[in-house]
């Protein structure tokens, strides 16, 4: 495919702030003779991000969202997009549709789980029918879960320990919160209030599974967490609160699972957490953590069921395409540490961390990287609406590794 369209890579949204970020990233990161184009809806605000990262020579394509026509073209010129045009519950679908048409690889940095259901009820089987991968969640949310898990399994595999079993993410990070997460979650919180069945796809861990069938019973798991973190490992300290992207990324790994055919186990069970230390304000802190996530959730969804219930939400909440600045940007950094215990009892720790805050430096490099394997790394045969690992683990794995951050598997005790 790279050899018959016009380009490897497009970055769909360059003009706005994690867009910019990517583009600048790929600069830097793209194979010598890469063919790639920044697409949005201004000519002229993309020359101008152009003129400011000095990719001369790269592409400019004029597309919109409302413009059904202009997605098909822009999608059947490359082998490849990035997108973050969001948020995807409203205006993520017509490129998702484009993709899956023109048999195209499609990368996006959603948080959204009713968007992504959407996804593989309108378009998982004409993707994989046409070969296209469409590939939710290449940023923060949720490459360091989905790969973690992944390379637990792939280690278990080649030490032969058995199945994994309870596993459980412990994060430690510093970074901001940006606007587009934050519309996102209003955009879902929305869909919600307006039609309330919408509801089971948030709470229900398997939601977004390919088969309901085969779904494990492996009894009741709870994003919800207020525990001694030695509960998880003899070896850890202190307490651990919810993670606030617990109830997304949890949905992405099992999601994984499934579209490899449950090979993580049949008692495989996966939670996030985030840890809150171990000073005696620890446990007040970990229980505000999750105070705060359930709180957030059910003020932001009374909200947003009256017109002036979302205009309160405009005043006091960052703006979409908002950002920190590039010294904010820098000093950020995360730690994902994963924990699991397998079928024979062995006991397994991955590490995932890199710099840069989260949500904007770190999330560029991995979108930025998930472009680019798809555009040209081999990948499994496997097609439709996936998932990072399902896709692209161990491709986009080295790259990741080979861009900084650290991505380990070790043995525990």
């Amino acid at each position: 495919m790279t050899d018959t369209r016009e380009f490897d890579l497009v970055v769909f949204g360059a003009t706005g702030f994690v867009g910019k970020l990517t583009a600048q990233y790929l600069l830097g990161a793209a194979p010598a003779g890469a063919r790639i184009a920044l697409a949005g809806r201004s000519a002229d605000k993309l020359a101008a991000v152009r003129d400011e990262i000095g990719a001369a020579d790269w592409g400019l394509i004029v597309a919109d969202t409302t413009d059904q026509e202009s997605m098909d073209a822009l999608a059947a010129r490359t082998t490849a997009v990035i997108t973050t045009v969001g948020p995807y519950l409203r205006y993520g679908m017509p490129m998702v549709a484009a993709c899956a048409k023109a048999g195209t690889h499609y990368a996006d940095l959603t948080g959204e789980p009713l968007f992504i259901r959407d996804a593989i009820d309108n378009h998982h089987d004409e993707a994989a029918r046409t070969g296209a991968k469409i590939v939710n969640s290449c940023g923060y949310d949720s490459v360091p879960s989905d790969l973690s898990v992944y390379q637990l399994y792939r280690r278990t595999v080649s030490d032969n320990t058995g199945e994994l079993g309870d596993t459980t993410l412990i994060a430690t990070l510093r970074g901001g919160v940006s606007g587009g997460t934050i519309d996102s979650g209003r955009a879902m919180m929305e869909a919600v209030a307006a039609d309330r069945s919408k509801g089971a796809v948030l709470s229900h861990p398997y939601s977004l599974s390919p088969d309901k069938s085969l779904d494990p019973e492996v009894g009741r798991q709870t994003d919800l967490t207020l525990q001694r973190a030695r509960d998880i490992d003899p070896s850890l300290d202190g307490w651990l609160g919810t993670f606030v992207m617990a109830a997304h990324n949890t949905k992405i790994v099992r999601r994984s699972n499934g579209l490899l055919g449950w090979v993580y186990g049949k008692n495989f069970r996966y939670r996030e957490t985030m840890g809150a230390g171990s000073s005696r304000l620890a446990p007040v802190i970990a229980a505000g953590i999750s105070g705060g996530v359930v709180a957030g959730m059910a003020v932001g969804g009374l909200l947003s069921r009256s017109g002036a219930g979302r205009a309160v939400l405009d005043r006091i909440l960052p703006a979409p395409g908002t950002g920190p600045s590039e010294s904010t940007r820098e000093s950020g950094w995360f730690r994902m540490r994963t924990y699991t215990q397998t079928s024979s009892g062995a006991r397994y720790r991955a590490d995932f961390a890199g710099l840069g805050d989260p949500g904007y430096k770190a999330t560029a490099v991995m979108l930025g990287e998930s472009g680019l394997a798809l555009a040209f790394d081999e990948k499994p045969e496997l097609a439709g609406i996936l998932t990072p690992a399902a896709a692209m683990g161990d491709a986009l794995t080295e790259r990741l590794r080979a861009a900084g951050m650290t991505i380990d598997v070790e043995p525990l005790g």
